[in-house]
Parts: C-alpha cells; structure tokens; sequence
C-alpha cells in the first residue's frame, strides 16, 4: 500500500491545497497511478491548534467515500505550484485536473453547510450576480497589483447592460472594500460581513490566531465556492481565483487581472 506524504511551505489555506494538488498530480504523472492513501497531516498549520493532526475531512468529504474515477491517456505537464496561480486560466488545459478536484476536494457537508447559510442570509441569486475578488494585503509581494480603480472600470464594463445584476464583493483589503462602497455602484452589493478584512499588508492569515483562522476559513471557503458558481467572476491572479476556477470547471465569463492587464 503507497502512502503519498504531502509536504508543505505553511502559507494561506488554498497554496496549502495547490501544494496538495500539485503532489497528487505529479504523482500520477509519474506512476499513472493514484496513490492508495495521502498523509495531510503536515498540510493547514495555520488554520489548527495540533500540528500533529490532519484537518483535511472538516474541510473537503473524504477521498475514500467519493467514488471518482481516473485516467488520463495524454501528457501531463508537471504542476509547478508556484507558477500556475499567475497564468492566464483561460490558455491552461485543466480537464485532467478537475476529476481530482472531484475525489480530493470535493466541499465537506460542514461547508456546503455554510454555503446554503450564505445563499439564504444574503439572498444570494447566483445566476444573476457578479462575484469580484480582490486579493490585496501581502499578496503584492508576488505579483504586481492593479489599481482599486482598475477594478472598478472592470465590473462597469461587465454590468453596462445590467443594471439589476447582484455584486458580490470578496477581498482582505479594508481599503479596496472601501474604495468600492464609495462608488455607489448600484444598490445590489452584497458584503459577506463574516469575513475578515485589514488594513495591513501582512496577510489575514498571518494576523490571526490559528484557531480564528480555522473559524474564519469555513465561512471564507463558502464565499469562493459561490463566487465560483456566479454568471460572472472579476478576479486577481493568485490561488484563491484559481481554486475558484477549479471549482467552476470551466472558464466562461471570468475577468482575469494578471500583472495590471485583464484577461
């Protein structure tokens, strides 16, 4: 029995799932095979009070209950985790990976949970509503960042001939959450006030403890799910957006910023 023993560089939750994928992936790429069980447990530090233990099921249904088929016949290309979260997602084959995000990533009952909550509290129609993530804070250390107003010419452009359309906004930024509330946009914004933003420039995650990190990842994970599920994404480059992209399957109406230019 192969145990795949999965390693981490202890960053924000979804690098944590990017290196998880990355490992699962060149694996098979490999060995045209999945391994028979994956360790986790070095994977999350921030987000528990025990490093010793594995966190995975309270976040993602677990692997052996999902009954998820896999082969792929053609070429894999390897997954370099660091580089994949700045690429233009509409130019990357993703199809190999999507039945992995199925068996390894499928959302747990407690977050589907906590979306259905979001959906209800918010009055959330999904089908009519522009999700905007802005990834700001400590993330300019990786790539460059756009303009707040950049942001703002963006979702005009996609909601011109909408003026009814939902906008859900998503950031860690106090300042870009800010800047948007001023613009009056329309009366259809919706803020997920359960979620935490600063003023800083370290990092939410790096701010918190890790048992508020834990709490706030529940309703921080449902957020992007919906997002993900939205007629339109506006989205930063980083592994949030692309999780959000995985989720998503595909890559229709979404409204990528890479390094100031849009996608």
């Amino acid at each position: 029995m192969v145990t795949l023993n999965i390693s981490s560089y202890h960053a924000g939750f979804f690098s944590e799932c990017t290196c998880k994928l990355s490992a699962l992936i060149n694996y098979y790429r490999d060995t045209r095979k999945l391994p028979d069980q994956i360790n986790c447990e070095s994977l999350y530090k921030r987000y528990k009070t025990d490093p010793n233990i594995d966190i995975s099921d309270n976040f993602f249904e677990n692997y052996n209950n999902i009954n998820e088929e896999y082969k792929y016949e053609n070429d894999i290309p390897y997954y370099y985790l660091f580089d994949i979260q700045f690429k233009n997602y509409k130019n990357e084959n993703m199809e190999y990976i999507y039945p992995l995000i199925k068996k390894y990533f499928s959302p747990s009952k407690k977050i589907l949970s906590y979306y259905s909550e979001i959906i209800t509290k918010y009055n959330i129609n999904i089908n009519n509503c522009v999700g905007l993530y802005y990834r700001g804070t400590d993330k300019k250390n990786e790539t460059e960042l756009d303009s707040f107003e950049s942001y703002y010419n963006k979702l005009c452009d996609v909601i011109k001939n909408d003026n009814n359309i939902q906008i859900l906004i998503q950031t860690d930024s106090a300042q870009f959450l800010d800047y948007m509330k001023d613009q009056c946009i329309n009366k259809n914004i919706i803020i997920i006030n359960e979620n935490v933003t600063s003023y800083n420039d370290i990092g939410v995650h790096h701010e918190s403890t890790n048992s508020e990190n834990y709490i706030q990842m529940f309703n921080l994970f449902a957020t992007f799910l919906i997002i993900s599920k939205c007629k339109y994404i506006i989205c930063s480059s980083g592994n949030c957006s692309l999780w959000m992209i995985y989720y998503r399957e595909n890559t229709i109406n979404v409204h990528q910023n890479i390094n100031k230019k849009w996608m």
